[in-house]
């Protein structure tokens, strides 16, 4: 007699599982022709079905979401920590060096005042300023000058100094009630009292109408380099010294050149200095006055020129 052989259960279930798959990819076509058709008859159902599944999905993004922002914080979060820690050292080490610096500058604060009781030194006036801004250009061949928004209503007087954030423009020359005009340093009447800043060389710097300035009347052997700067010296008492005017580009033969510290194409506003030096009034021994800035009601403000360079003049 011929033995059953037992009936296995994945015997059973491997015929139902192939009729499954072949119901299923049935089922998924049946399911995107149906979409395409639903799409192809009224794109509002399709674009309304996609907005509900967006809507439904957004709070499971979310949900998802929420470690990975966690963990993208507690990144950037070490990193400032490590940041801050490093800049916490840099900054302690500077506010070390800026004690020390504090110190000395203490120091010779206190040395500074004790030989200003000893010499009874009197220090400059501080200068105020007028703000404004250049209206016009009267720039040509033959003046430089420029008109500002400021005049005799704002305390605007000739010969105040006109300055920008670069160094020194020119001189007021004449005003109204709302405007004035500024003489720049590169007009052929200008003519400023200046010293090298490096060397302390006295010196008058001198406008010819070009876009580079003169050094002129300067000691034998001065000490003068390429680089240097210029300022002004304040001699005369109309300006103020350390004012920038320019630095030393070219030593020839012919002279020294130097390069205006103002860009003038980017000349847009200007500060008017109100400074007046008291006392200046006459010429002591030996020199003799540049020219003199008339100053309104007939009076006139004199620059002098230094007895070492009166001499050399003549």
């Amino acid at each position: 007699m011929s033995q059953r052989r037992p009936i296995s259960f994945t015997g059973m279930v491997q015929p139902l599982g192939g009729l499954w798959h072949r119901f299923a990819f049935v089922l998924l076509l049946f399911i995107a022709f149906t979409v395409m058709l639903v799409g192809k008859a009224d794109i509002l159902i399709v674009n309304r079905l996609k907005v509900e599944i967006a809507d439904t999905a957004a709070p499971i993004l979310e949900v998802l979401s929420k470690p990975t922002q966690s963990i993208n914080h507690a990144i950037l979060a070490t990193r400032e920590w490590r940041d801050l820690k490093a800049m916490n050292l840099r900054l302690q080490e500077e506010n070390a060096r800026l004690q020390r610096w504090r110190g000395v500058a203490l120091e010779l604060e206190a040395e500074n005042l004790a030989l200003r009781a000893l010499t009874q030194f009197q220090p400059a006036p501080r200068a105020n300023f007028i703000s404004s801004r250049v209206i016009a250009d009267g720039g040509g061949p033959f003046v430089h000058s420029v008109m500002i928004n400021a005049g005799k209503k704002a305390g605007v007087r000739r010969g105040l100094a006109a300055v920008s954030s670069s160094g020194l423009v020119g001189t007021v020359v004449n005003f109204g009630d709302r405007h004035s005009r500024v003489l720049l340093i590169t007009d052929l009447n200008s003519q400023i009292p200046a010293v090298v800043e490096r060397s302390r060389a006295p010196a008058v710097v001198a406008g010819d109408n070009s876009p580079q300035l003169k050094l002129l009347f300067l000691p034998q052997n001065a000490n003068v380099q390429t680089g240097d700067r210029i300022v002004t010296s304040g001699h005369g008492g109309v300006l103020p010294a350390g004012i920038a005017i320019g630095t030393v580009t070219a030593i020839t033969k012919s002279g020294i050149r130097i390069t205006p510290a103002v860009d003038w194409d980017s000349l847009e506003y200007v500060r008017i200095l109100d400074y007046q030096l008291d006392g200046v009034v006459a010429a002591a021994p030996g020199e003799r006055p540049i020219f003199s800035i008339p100053r309104g009601s007939g009076e006139t403000q004199p620059f002098w020129l230094p007895k070492a360079l009166s001499e050399r003049q003549q």
